[in-house]
């Protein structure tokens, strides 16, 4: 999708009116999911779940730390029932529908009209829109406020937020901006934690740890289960795909 690059100590919003995210794009890059089901087991985990590969490098004392993590915990085969929903077919079209600079702009779909490119409508095919929000911080565009606050908080089709936060410099001052927009709107948002091949094991598990301390002491509408992700190792995508599957109501987990 086309947006903004992520720099560092800096998030993005992505939001959806049935979903978000920006991974189908990636995916034509990726092995498909039976090919990932043929790794070896710590591989596998590694790439699926990070955040059960991080619990091996935990002293055993505390490994309940992350063990709470693991709310969302789908058995592989609904991950990989999930991926049908973000592979693009002739039959399930991934495409782009419409921009819009504010609310009011934005497509009554199925009958979209293009506006300037701010918000970035995306259709995976019949199950959901994924919307790909502009960055915000100091590069942060000017109408920005009027844009996205709105949205925001008057869009009634909004299923969830999900916050982009650099998983190696942590939650910074641009992002405590989004965070208290949420939670001033009592919007239901996910934190996905990015570039996760970026750090060493040690960093990235004492943000981990760190970040989720704070979602548990300092939110009340944070999903409590972080997702760490990385677009060039792929790991954690697969999981958080299924986790948009699963709460568009678009796959009944077994």
């Amino acid at each position: 999708m086309a947006a903004p690059r992520l720099l560092p100590g800096m998030g993005r919003l992505i939001e959806m009116p049935a979903a978000l995210g920006r991974w189908s794009r990636a995916y034509s890059k990726s092995h498909a999911f039976r090919e990932v089901l043929q790794l070896p087991k710590m591989e596998l985990t590694k790439l699926v779940f990070p955040l059960q590969e991080l619990q091996r490098h935990l002293h055993p004392d505390a490994r309940p730390d992350l063990l709470q993590l693991r709310i969302f915990d789908p058995c592989l085969e609904d991950i990989g029932r999930a991926e049908s929903f973000f592979t693009a077919t002739p039959r399930n079209r991934i495409q782009y529908v419409s921009s819009a600079v504010r609310l009011d702009h934005a497509p009554d779909l199925p009958r979209p009209e293009g506006h300037t490119k701010k918000m970035n409508f995306f259709k995976v095919g019949k199950y959901f829109i994924l919307v790909d929000m502009p960055g915000y911080g100091y590069r942060a565009p000017e109408d920005f406020v009027e844009m996205v606050e709105t949205y925001l908080k008057e869009r009634k089709n909004l299923l969830r937020t999900f916050l982009l936060v650099d998983s190696v410099a942590g939650i910074q001052k641009e992002d405590n901006i989004a965070i208290e927009m949420c939670e001033e709107f009592a919007l239901p948002y996910v934190m996905v934690l990015t570039k996760i091949d970026k750090s060493s094991t040690g960093l990235l598990l004492k943000q981990v740890l760190e970040i989720q301390k704070f979602v548990d002491t300092k939110t009340q509408g944070c999903f409590p289960q972080l997702f760490p992700v990385s677009a060039v190792t792929y790991s954690g995508i697969h999981l958080l795909r299924c986790f948009i599957a699963t709460i568009t109501g678009n796959l009944k987990m077994n």
